[in-house]
């Protein structure tokens, strides 16, 4: 069989770490508040502790991201940072800056690095450099085309290369915008940033003398002008794997369990079909799923080199699926199952459960809504709070029940 690249998941909350491991990812990546490009981050230390406790205990990896660029300021926390580092025992740091790299070299001098897309490297020039200072992993730009990666690899053999396939673009060079920081004082280099580039635009032509503000008339294309659609690589991921990237990277640590669950679950079954029959792969049925995802709509991005005007949704940033996350199941005893809910359910809605390792998901049309608190029985029942149903098993009306369990997610048509 085909040796297949790492497939790398994010998790931004202790239920992402569960379903990413529960869904097939080899390894993931998490963050700290403060010490990485997601500030905002929901997860603890802790928490982060308890992932990588799981993940360890199922075989997998899980990289901590260090990639701020540092202040004078963020040395003098370096001694706490250490001690977190000591207390996590992560796989690999992922950093950018290069004093960064220097500290860690000294205090951690058996830790693998990985170098961050923050780092921006775009060339084998730059790979090498890295490499020179003890990198073990580059992650290179998402503005790198499919044929400069093959002449990376061709030229950089004995280093790991990891590309992004799944997730949000940033409208400058992978997050390196100054745009949140000068309008909102919120820097996106430490994970605050504001997103300006979704936000709708007028254009306002200010005239010097009379200090008169004359808004210019847009046409749709205008509104959005900075939005750009999430990158997919899955309609070209026959390519990306026969072209031997080390690892496989999906964007999203501010993201829900359900997106990180789901689309792991596409990319996992995707890459296991390749490695079965590469000659014959077929990315259409995986494509279907990652289509139900809420999404500003897809686009390859700089796969085949410069992004066209296609690769931004000038329209609007509202999402373009048709499918609603319903809940995750958080309990499973013999007789039924607990789902917790994501959006309004209500009677006679269809609700498909991803089964881990399957292309076919398991579906029930709910007779009716039984609140799990109260055992009642309702019309419908809003997400929030804890809010969640009761399936009994023998809705189903099948035996393969059997393969529904905790962190398992669940969809619905809208």
């Amino acid at each position: 069989m085909i040796k297949l690249p790492e497939l790398l998941a994010p998790a931004g909350t202790l239920d992402a770490f569960k379903t990413a491991i529960l869904y097939g990812a080899d390894a993931i990546y998490a963050g700290l508040p403060g010490f990485s490009m997601r500030a905002r981050a929901k997860i603890t230390t802790d928490q982060v502790r308890a992932g990588i406790d799981l993940a360890h205990a199922a075989g997998r990896k899980v990289y901590l991201a260090f990639n701020l660029f540092a202040h004078e300021r963020d040395f003098i926390d370096m001694p706490r940072v250490a001690e977190t580092i000591r207390y996590l025992r992560p796989d690999a740091l992922i950093v950018a800056d290069a004093g960064v790299m220097m500290w860690v070299r000294e205090h951690f001098p058996d830790m693998p690095i990985h170098i961050s897309t923050q780092a921006n490297i775009c060339s084998a020039a730059s790979v090498k450099f890295w490499q020179n200072a003890g990198a073990k992993l580059c992650v290179l730009s998402r503005e790198v085309s499919h044929n400069e990666f093959k002449i990376i690899r061709e030229k950089c053999p004995d280093i790991g290369l990891e590309i992004f396939v799944h997730g949000a673009m940033c409208m400058s060079y992978s997050g390196r915008c100054l745009l949140s920081n000068f309008i909102t004082g919120r820097p996106a280099n430490r994970g605050a940033c504001a997103q300006l580039c979704r936000w709708k635009y007028d254009v306002i032509l200010r005239e010097h003398e009379s200090g008169i503000e004359m808004p210019i008339e847009e046409d749709a294309r205008g509104a959005y002008i900075m939005n750009a659609k999430d990158l997919c690589l899955m309609p070209r991921l026959g390519e990306v794997l026969e072209s031997r990237p080390d690892s496989l990277k999906i964007e999203g640590r501010n993201r829900s369990e359900y997106y990180v669950g789901s689309v792991v679950h596409a990319y996992r079954c995707a890459m296991d079909a390749y490695a079965q029959n590469p000659d014959n792969f077929n990315p259409a049925p995986f494509m279907a799923e990652l289509n139900r995802l809420e999404t500003r709509g897809y686009t390859t991005a700089f796969f085949d080199g410069p992004a066209g005007a296609d690769a931004h949704n000038y329209e609007t940033t509202r999402s373009t699926s048709d499918w609603h996350a319903a809940g995750v199941i958080v309990s499973a005893t013999g007789d039924k199952i607990i789902l917790e809910l994501r959006n309004e359910i209500k009677s006679g809605d269809a609700i498909t459960f991803i089964l881990p390792g399957r292309t076919d998901g398991l579906t029930i049309t709910l007779p009716r809504v039984i609140n799990a608190k109260t055992g009642e029985t309702q019309p419908k029942m809003s997400a929030g709070q804890n809010n969640s149903l009761v399936i009994p098993r023998d809705w189903f009306g099948t035996n393969d029940t059997d393969a529904l369990s905790p962190c398992i997610l669940a969809y619905k048509h809208k």
